[in-house]
């Protein structure tokens, strides 16, 4: 910071000496000391408020930058919601919206579908069930002699 190189540092150390005195130099370098380390104290109280602050400013800049996300989330969510709410209501059967039954078969030709129109007692035909089938009567079992057993 200072760029002071060791031959200068050596220079004042020899002019101090020369100053001060050989007697008075350790309570010289002992009050140096301490305004040194007062300082010291004072800068890293000013860094660290310093930092505080910048930490806080970047608090704010994050927190709306959160909510600005968080908006933007919640805005897709119920644009989706409501998209599959209207899909939902547009899926929904309504049998009085079947005006007429139709057929339809794929004609690979023109690859187009045909649709034609069919009675309506057949469509109500395939939407009953099966009837199901009279249980075969089978003969009831006959007794049958048992074979007798040797030596009873």
């Amino acid at each position: 910071m200072f760029e002071i190189s060791w031959s200068e540092l050596l220079i004042l150390a020899v002019v101090t000496l020369l100053f001060v005195g050989p007697k008075e130099l350790p309570v010289f370098l002992r009050t140096i000391g301490r305004y040194a380390g007062t300082v010291r104290r004072h800068a890293s109280e000013f860094r660290s408020q310093f930092d505080q602050a910048m930490r806080e400013a970047e608090l704010d800049t994050m927190k709306e930058e959160m909510e600005t996300m968080q908006a933007s989330v919640n805005a897709e969510v119920m644009s989706a919601r409501k998209s599959f709410e209207e899909a939902g209501a547009a899926a929904k059967f309504d049998p009085a919206s079947i005006t007429t039954p139709v057929s339809a078969q794929y004609n690979p030709m023109t690859g187009t579908a045909i649709v034609q129109p069919v009675e309506a007692s057949s469509v109500a035909e395939a939407a009953l069930p099966a009837p199901s089938l009279p249980a075969p009567s089978l003969p009831a079992p006959e007794s049958v002699p048992m074979p007798a057993t040797p030596g009873a």
